[in-house]
């Protein structure tokens, strides 16, 4: 009996361990705003009936991606890493009609899916459509970085004869597949960190947020531009890096609340003006110091 009841303790204990470490892993596949990690960071459409409305009145394409959720590492990556870069976030927002259409679910989803006679349980794929439905490019298969996709996007704006945003341009014109790298700084009021970091050469992007308690700012940046090393000793001159918390140190960083966001900004006419990240980043850390630099990066 005692040998029960003590195999009995023994898988309780088992299965405990065994939940946490599931509730652990599915903290841990949500992307900071909330989507599941496959979707990276950009605002999805589920209607794709009316992203063709959207499309035909704005002129916008529709960026279709088909997509497995829950997925493997592959597709978990691709959402870390392409769907979670700012700036291809940012541009997929702002120049198409973003839609994701489930590849390994029934219902509505699986009807689209037969339709462009796409397989299920796939990797990632992205169509780019018209109004009416049309690819505007040829559908490809395993576009799986940064620069692959960015250099798709760019070429079916310029079919559409949309403006290319000059921040897109950073991400054409590396030598890397994928150019962006990030890290986060510990500081005691990160409203100073977006300020400071935002400006120097080489970042692309800021975001205020918390890791353990701690306020941080969260750098994207261009490693061809400003080596990480460099980019370090910038924060600690600049009395905004106590603590350096590298890629895969953030698992546990969280967004600030928008109202935290680009702070400098707020107040001013920037406001109410309609910013890519790369933009806003420079506005926030210029425009209550150096006003007349803004300039060159709203002419962007």
């Amino acid at each position: 009996m005692k040998t029960l009841i003590l195999s009995i303790a023994t898988l309780t204990i088992l299965l405990a361990a065994l939940s946490s470490r599931t509730n652990a892993q599915t903290q841990a596949e949500i992307s900071p705003n909330g989507n599941s990690i496959e979707l990276g960071i950009v605002d999805w459409g589920r209607n794709l009936d009316k992203a063709y409305i959207e499309s035909k009145k704005t002129g916008k394409p529709v960026f279709l991606l088909f997509q497995e959720v829950p997925g493997c590492h592959g597709v978990m990556e691709f959402g870390r890493t392409v769907l979670s870069n700012p700036i291809v976030a940012d541009v997929i927002e702002k120049q198409f009609v973003p839609v994701f259409i489930y590849n390994n679910k029934p219902g509505k989803d699986a009807k689209i899916l037969k339709k462009f006679n796409e397989p299920a349980w796939n990797y990632q794929v992205i169509r780019f459509l018209d109004h009416k439905g049309q690819d505007i490019i040829p559908r490809k298969d395993q576009v799986n970085t940064v620069k692959a996709l960015s250099e798709r996007m760019k070429r079916v704006l310029e079919i559409q004869r949309k403006k290319i945003p000059a921040d897109f341009d950073l991400l054409l014109s590396s030598r890397s597949e994928d150019p962006i790298s990030e890290i986060a700084f510990a500081q005691h009021c990160f409203w100073t960190g977006e300020q400071k970091l935002g400006g120097l050469d080489g970042v692309v992007s800021t975001e205020a947020g918390f890791i353990d308690g701690r306020e941080v700012t969260k750098v994207w940046y261009n490693p061809q531009v400003i080596k990480t090393e460099a980019l370090i000793n910038n924060a600690r001159n600049l009395n905004v890096g106590d603590q350096i918390y590298k890629s895969l140190e953030t698992q546990s960083y969280r967004p600030a609340p928008s109202s935290d966001q680009k702070k400098q900004i707020s107040g001013t006419p920037f406001a109410n003006q309609e910013l890519t990240n790369y933009q806003a980043a420079k506005i926030n850390a210029f425009v209550r110091t150096e006003a007349e630099r803004t300039n060159k990066y709203l002419s962007k």
